[in-house]
């Protein structure tokens, strides 16, 4: 569930206003911390505090990124 949120989150990210951005940070990093996901929690909390800083986004997508690929790699 937490993997399909964060592919949710990256998808609306980019296009959504300042609001949406808030937001969807906030609800990610609270589903992050709980599952133990804290890099992308802390990035999460980066882009909550500021959303329209271009390189906070960057750094949350970068983790989900990451986030992704390692579950992917215990799937296997």
């Amino acid at each position: 569930m937490f993997v399909q949120q964060t592919q949710a989150v990256r998808e609306r990210l980019a296009d959504s206003g300042r609001e949406e951005r808030v937001m969807l940070a906030h609800g990610l990093r609270g589903s992050a911390g709980g599952v133990g996901a804290f890099a992308v929690a802390e990035a999460a909390a980066a882009v909550e505090r500021n959303p329209q800083e271009k390189s906070t986004v960057t750094a949350l997508l970068k983790r989900i990124d990451e986030m992704h690929d390692f579950v992917a790699s215990i799937s296997r």
